[in-house]
């Protein structure tokens, strides 16, 4: 027996009530940091259950015969009364427990206030300098919890606080010798002495090391599949959350091909890690769900270095020892600092993120309008967002770094050592490209959730110029409404800029992103959930939207393009929208997209992540504009270069494309027979690229492959052009459709595809596509069927809306009506009937 406690239950002289009224206390046999503890004879609190000592209690000694010896004695006992809010004196002594030894020699500790002894509850900051709090330490639950405590469950972890005592352990000085009685000397200071338990081991019985990292090991296959759902308790110790390790090894994830860009999450239960801190006596064990795994006893575990206590369980100390280490990134060319994501690792996969940041991203949860700023998860990995300088724990041996900034820096996976003693580490990442220089400036049209400043830093870091926050509304939620100023905010240096803007939205009419409104356009959600509050009406159309959005000087852009496509059609018809946005890699986008500039409909092309949560990096869909060298980088500049179609949108990939020497947006003139264009088009890529494509209308016409995958692929061709056109280029996987996947949380595809080049022939560019008016019209009169048939409204008469008008019904219907006529006038002057 390591721990015994002594049942004290023949000197009990008060019951639960001398604590006062409802202090529950804990009473009978207890475990308190894993240690047995005896208070009273039972759990019934009109028993006589404590020593109580001091005014109007017992005022004499009390001798209580132990006989027996001990390393340690743990008393838990509690104050009943304090001065220190008042001004008393911190350290008063309340009683003397004096040890008698069989020998006759004795030793004495004065029990002072905050030191071995205090009142409970304890106030908050007034913690005991030498005894701990009957709870310990722990981590809260972690799937489940009350809705009030979701902002503190993301601090994982749970501060011990007395419940009914503090627990003060005394280190025998002579552990050879018998103590053969404990002697209570009271003050007048009223006091209780709930329990006394002998400690027979030669160890601290609560525990003062740090952690640890264990490797967890499941050695039969039908464990180590099971979905993830491990932990690990200590008895006398505390556990983390345990998390999953990669699967991979660390020489496979160096030469992976998404270096600095996350890496497969292991959604099963082998391996995995988990960091304790326990005394040699305590008990390790592993559960999967309430099934035991395994068990062994710390003091095994450290000696033996790997254990398996089952013949399902490995337990490996994977603790190499550790340095606090400042690390520098520089530029390779300036020698800079330069902002970055940044992950540190062990061989095993072990986290080591630096201080201030995450070494998992909201526990490994979902992270909607949760935890976004500052730190990025791409799956397996998370990532710090830092300014080229950062500091923090970092294993030593080996340390695997990881490290990204946007597409024109080369990514850095490799391998440090850190030797003992070591303080700093340099790292250095080298540009690829610097599409700056060329006039090409990057930026996000679609960002939710983080703040101005917050997106000042994740844009610096993936080396984005450019992020449109966007307000909007959830149902009942509003966010990113303190944001709002009208106006950029931009960088010292000027390269970086975040505009605070608006994503308005209905369910089915559709979504639009209103870029730089200096004034909030309101309301900025309608219809009903989950857009808009419960029980709301259709209170707006997107072309009202979109004809505030161009009063005010801003740039309208369908996002997500088409979906919801309710008003798309309509607005795209009647020329209320300046681009279209892409942020998945999928052919039905495309099919649609193509299926408006084939009607004959100029739309730039935009990148945007729509990024809710940490699990999406901003800028991994982005849109390059292209601003001339007459005209200085400036939102409103960025915005008009891209409403003027100077883009593309990228993943990965950056694109060049040429039509006779023309550029991104521009119209080539040819005469009215014809002739041929000669194109040019190119990518490069820090990610494998397999196929470019030429696009005209829809159809390839031309490509190069590389099967095996490559850095770079250039295409140059001639192409014989008859009548009015659209030329593109893109870039993509195998086939183009099959692309290798971001692992961001929707696992996006990684291409890139520009903005067209427009051709005409013999005049101004027109085209006009029958199937494709037929398909507007068709949409414009389903938007109409809903917003008569099924759409929320309030009755006629009963409200003043926010248009003034008197008749909504007449409001809501005109922008569908102006497109309608937009098309048969279009269909009119080609002598098509409808």
């Amino acid at each position: 027996m390591d721990y015994e406690s002594l049942d004290l239950t023949r000197w009990c002289n008060a019951n639960a009530q001398v604590l006062g009224e409802n202090a529950q206390p804990a009473l009978g046999a207890q475990t308190f940091h894993g240690l047995p503890f005896q208070i009273g004879g039972s759990v019934d609190e009109s028993q006589p259950c404590f020593l109580a000592f001091g005014k109007d209690l017992r005022s004499k000694p009390l001798w209580v015969p132990i006989g027996k010896t001990a390393q340690r004695v743990i008393f838990a006992h509690r104050l009943l009364e304090t001065d220190l809010p008042r001004g008393g004196d911190i350290g008063t002594t309340v009683a003397v427990y004096v040890f008698h030894f069989a020998d006759g020699s004795h030793e004495r500790a004065a029990i002072r206030e905050r030191f071995e002894i205090s009142v409970v509850p304890v106030t908050w900051g007034e913690g005991s300098f030498r005894a701990v709090p009957d709870r310990k330490n722990a981590v809260l639950p972690r799937q489940i919890g009350p809705w009030e405590d979701a902002g503190r469950r993301q601090t994982e972890v749970s501060q011990g606080t007395p419940h009914s005592y503090l627990l003060w352990a005394w280190k025998n000085p002579f552990p050879e010798k018998t103590i053969s009685a404990i002697e209570i000397v009271p003050t007048e200071r009223r006091f209780i002495l709930a329990a006394i338990t002998l400690g027979h081991r030669d160890e601290d019985p609560f525990v003062r090391t740090g952690t640890q990292t264990l490797k967890l090991v499941l050695l039969r296959a039908e464990d180590a599949s099971q979905p993830f759902d491990l932990s690990v308790e200590v008895d006398r110790g505390v556990a983390t959350y345990p998390y999953p390790l990669p699967t991979a090894s660390s020489e496979a994830f160096l030469t992976a091909e998404l270096k600095g860009w996350g890496e497969a999450l292991n959604t099963t239960s082998s391996p995995a890690y988990v960091q304790v801190a326990a005394i040699p006596s305590a008990t390790v064990t592993v559960k999967n769900g309430e099934e035991v795994l395994g068990s062994a006893t710390w003091e095994e575990i450290e000696e033996k270095k790997t254990v398996e206590p089952t013949p399902r369980l490995r337990i490996e100390v994977i603790d190499s020892g550790r340095n606090w280490v400042r690390t520098t990134i520089l530029d390779d060319e300036t020698s800079r600092p330069v902002p970055c994501r940044i992950h540190f690792r062990s061989p095993e996969g072990v986290p080591y993120q630096p201080h201030g940041h995450h070494q998992h991203v909201n526990s490994n949860q979902g992270t909607w309008h949760v935890d976004v700023g500052g730190d990025l998860r791409l799956d397996q990995i998370s990532y710090a967002y830092v300014d080229g300088t950062c500091e923090g724990w970092l294993p030593r041996g080996d340390v695997i770094v990881d490290a990204a900034r946007g597409f024109e820096y080369e990514p850095l996976r490799t391998r440090v050592r850190i030797e003992p003693g070591q303080q700093t580490l340099t790292l250095r990442l080298k540009r690829f490209r610097n599409l700056n220089a060329e006039r090409w400036f990057s930026g996000d049209t679609h960002v939710h959730f983080l703040s101005t400043l917050g997106g000042q830093v994740e844009a610096r870091g993936e080396d984005l110029n450019v992020v449109n926050l966007l307000l909007s509304q959830w149902g009942h939620l509003f966010t990113n409404t303190e944001e709002f100023t009208g106006q950029p905010n931009v960088s010292a240096d000027g390269r970086t800029i975040v505009y605070a803007t608006q994503e308005n939205r209905q369910h089915l009419l559709g979504h639009m992103t209103l870029l730089g409104v200096k004034k909030p356009i309101m309301p900025w959600c309608s219809d009903g959930p989950a857009e808009a509050e419960l029980g709301g009406t259709l209170e707006v159309t997107m072309a009202d939207w979109a004809d505030r959005c161009h009063a005010q000087g801003g740039t309208v852009i369908l996002p997500h393009f088409p979906a919801p496509n309710g008003e798309p059609a309509a607005l795209v018809a009647a020329g209320r929208v300046d681009a279209v946005e892409m942020l998945r890699h999928q052919e039905f986008n495309h099919v649609e997209y193509y299926r408006y500039l084939n009607g004959g409909y100029r739309l730039p092309l935009v990148g945007g992540t729509d990024k809710m949560t940490s699990e999406v990096p901003v800028g991994l869909y982005r849109t390059y504009v292209h601003i001339p060298t007459d005209q200085e980088f400036t939102y409103d500049t960025w915005c008009r270069n891209l409403a003027a179609g100077r883009t593309f949108l990228s993943s990965g990939p950056l694109l060049r494309f040429q039509v006779n020497g023309h550029n991104l947006g521009d119209t080539v003139q040819l005469p009215g027979n014809g002739g041929t264009v000669e194109v040019e088009a190119e990518a490069e890529s820090i990610f494998p690229i397999h196929t470019l494509q030429i696009i005209q209308q829809g159809r390839v016409v031309a490509q190069t492959e590389e099967a095996r995958g490559t850095r770079r692929l250039p295409l140059k061709t001639k192409l014989t052009i008859k009548s009015h056109t659209w030329l593109a280029a893109r870039v993509s996987g195998p086939g183009y459709f099959r692309s290798l996947s971001h692992h961001d949380v929707w696992h996006r595809g990684i291409f890139a595809h520009t903005s067209p080049i427009y051709v005409a022939v013999g005049g101004e560019w027109s085209l006009f596509d029958l199937k494709t008016a037929q398909y507007m019209l068709t949409m414009i009169d389903g938007a109409l069927t809903y917003i008569r048939e099924l759409s929320p409204q309030y009755r006629p008469g009963t409200v003043t809306h926010h248009h003034g008008e008197a008749d909504h019904q007449a409001y809501l219907e005109r922008p569908f009506r102006e497109a309608r006529e937009a098309i048969h006038r279009r269909m009119h002057a080609l002598g098509i009937a409808h």
